[in-house]
């Protein structure tokens, strides 16, 4: 592999696009010497290689539920853009399309657009996924298009490492990449074993590379070969189909579907309604099962999805663990949910965040200090990709120094969450119950008519689905027995209405976080509000207000922005100060347990291992539900349904609720 340089893209002078890394353009011409003529080669090779641009107009897709392609090298996303295209234009579509490609050096999204202008009817497409282009730190990166119904899986690394963090069972497969001579090992045979791997029994592979040691490596790898025409100036294409004549050993990783013959989308009962349930219950419904939610309060969000608003911002720290990497992620699905359900501007807003960190304490991961360090000015910031000098309107709402540092997180922004959970709630596919004392889960042994029964104090029963999600918060730990080392983290925030001739540099219009955070110019129906705290009692699972913590929000206020505090701080004495508390569940690991509940129940008298689908969870946020929730609920739905993770298969993999079970 050639050496690194520093840029990805460069453009020829006849407008076609270069990789300077390998010194190959990224798409040729035609004989006529037509530059748009990428589009042709993508759709014969690709989209009619693998069945999905049928002559006789039946594609291999056709009103499947689902449908996955993988892709190898994906480059300036032509393929995905023209996939998405013939997705939109043919009436038999499936439901929902899951397109996973890896890519080493991602291009910046200006050479996305500059690449597909010469495409009329891809030239939206190209602006849509170039809006969302940013953040491309390595590891796993979902984009969400179509109100989710088209989701994009990118995985940012070396091929090899990269197919091995991929989850799902691929239908399609699109062998893209530079070619053999100039990158081998994009098309060596580990990469080969590692496709076969994700590839279903009968899916259909394409690539434009017919290399004769390329073929015998897909052949040892089970996928059955052929060359075909290909579309001048290429002579040949290669189609393939996988069919081992031996059975495919499992992933040793691998989950089980949850319910006999795969996760067919019946009933599901989701315990809490939360961010966390809701979360559950949407991803879910959009998934085809028919949820229903129970609450033992009257309202949807009446625990610490209650809260009036808060902010969703990555974690960050030195060693870029996995909580900061979720995170990331996390704030990426939660704004994504949002910008498809809320109102921006009002529910909602993805304004950016300003982290002040600790006198002399630093946070950034060692490859992003070193890009910090190299600055003129020591007063610096995070964004998605690396640091970058702070703005004079941070700087005027943070007075910064060589003590005071602060990140500027720009995927980031303040949500009411209450309004998430409603908005999620009223999805087609899902009926809310409140008013619902869950008391204890009964199983049935029947492999044939599996079921959960949700029983209150007195045995009665609630409500019986196939599928279980209990995702209840604190309460979880009763629900289930005390199987799971839940802890209950109380939390206490003040708010108030705006006050009246307050600049914008006294409260600024972006949340600040760090020691404590301040949420301004909220809007409410009568006027705008602040939102500041919050507090941390481990133990305390109760709510209820204490003026201690309402005396030390007005202090940490003080201490993280004194020109905010002093224009609120008339608002404490007088009483439009107000408290607002709630309680959150924590874990020993301090992150969240997700899917299948391992061990034996107190509840149920039975072991999971025996049930025909076990009991689920979402639950031990703590402080991030509004940072994890939505992504964790995708991960719980994807791992039930076999689908593309969005995020690394290692990291998913310390959510699992097992862990922490006997």
């Amino acid at each position: 592999m050639q050496p690194e340089t520093q840029e990805t893209v460069v453009w020829s002078d006849d407008g076609l696009p270069v990789s300077p890394r390998f010194g190959v353009v990224y798409r040729g011409s035609n004989p006529q010497g037509d530059s748009d003529a990428g589009l042709e080669q993508a759709r014969h090779v690709f989209l009619r290689g693998c069945g999905l641009l049928a002559a006789d107009g039946a594609s291999a897709w056709a009103n499947a539920p689902r449908w996955q392609i993988l892709e190898t090298g994906f480059g300036l996303g032509l393929n995905f853009l023209a996939t998405w295209h013939a997705w939109r234009a043919d009436a038999t579509r499936p439901d929902r399309l899951f397109y996973s490609a890896v890519e080493a050096w991602p291009p910046e999204a200006a050479h996305i657009l500059r690449s597909a202008e010469p495409f009329a009817e891809l030239a939206p497409l190209a602006q849509e996924l170039a809006a969302r282009w940013h953040g491309l730190l390595p590891g796993v990166h979902r984009m969400e298009f179509e109100g989710g119904k088209i989701q994009l899986t990118l995985a940012i690394g070396d091929a090899q490492a990269m197919l091995s963090e991929l989850t799902g069972q691929f239908d399609s497969i699109y062998l893209d990449g530079f070619s053999p001579s100039v990158n081998p090992q994009m098309w060596d045979i580990h990469t080969m074993k590692a496709i076969a791997r994700l590839a279903r029994r009968g899916a259909l592979a394409a690539s434009w590379c017919v290399v004769g040691e390329m073929r015998r490596r897909l052949g040892t790898c089970g996928f059955i070969v052929k060359r075909v025409p290909g579309l001048p100036p290429k002579r040949h294409a290669l189609r393939a189909v996988y069919d081992p004549r031996w059975e495919p050993k499992a992933r040793a990783d691998a989950s089980p579907l949850p319910l006999p013959g795969g996760a067919t989308p019946r009933r599901c009962i989701v315990i809490g309604s939360g961010l966390a349930g809701a979360s559950c219950a949407y991803s879910l419904a959009q998934r085809g099962w028919q949820v229903t939610v129970l609450d033992r309060a009257a309202e949807p969000a009446a625990g610490a999805s209650g809260l009036p608003a808060g902010v969703v911002a990555p974690h960050v720290s030195p060693d870029d663990r996995p909580l900061s990497r979720l995170t990331r992620a996390g704030a990426q699905a939660t704004l994504g949910r949002a910008r498809w359900l809320l109102r921006e501007g009002i529910e909602f807003a993805p304004t950016g965040v300003l982290e002040r960190h600790a006198p002399g304490e630093r946070r950034l991961p060692t490859p992003w200090q070193e890009k910090s360090d190299s600055k003129a000015t020591r007063s610096t910031t995070y964004s998605s990709t690396a640091p970058e000098t702070i703005t004079k309107a941070q700087q005027a709402a943070a007075p910064l120094d060589e003590a005071r540092l602060a990140l500027w997180h720009e995927q980031a922004g303040w949500i009411r969450p209450a309004m998430l959970v409603r908005s999620m709630l009223k999805a087609p596919g899902i009926e809310w119950r409140g008013n619902q004392n869950v008391h204890r889960l009964e199983g049935s042994s029947d492999a044939d008519s599996p079921v959960w029964y949700v029983l209150d104090e007195s045995g009665a029963m609630l409500a019986e689905a196939e599928l279980v999600v209990v995702s209840a918060g604190f309460d979880t730990r009763a629900i289930t027995g005390g199987s799971l080392p839940l802890n209950a983290l109380r939390g206490q925030v003040a708010f108030g209405p705006m006050p009246g001739n307050t600049s914008n540099a006294a409260l600024p219009t972006f949340p600040v976080n760090g020691h404590g955070s301040l949420i301004a110019h909220v809007p409410l129906q009568d006027g705008a509000m602040w939102v500041t705290g919050s507090t941390f009692e481990r133990g305390n699972p109760q709510a209820q207000l204490q003026d201690a913590d309402h005396a030390h929000n007005r202090q940490r206020i003080a201490e993280l922005l004194p020109l905010a505090a002093a224009a609120i701080d008339s608002q404490w004495p007088d009483g439009r100060a107000r408290a607002w508390s709630g309680v959150r569940a924590t874990l020993p690991d301090r992150l969240p347990a997700v899917g299948a509940l391992g061990g034996k129940h107190a509840t149920t008298g039975t072991n999971d291992d025996a049930q025909p689908c076990a009991l689920q969870l979402c639950t031990g946020f703590g402080a991030r539900g509004l940072t994890l929730a939505v992504l964790c609920g995708e991960i719980l739905a994807s791992w039930l349904h076999g689908e593309p993770l969005p995020v690394e298969r290692s990291l998913a993999e310390k959510l699992r609720a097992g862990r922490l079970t006997p």
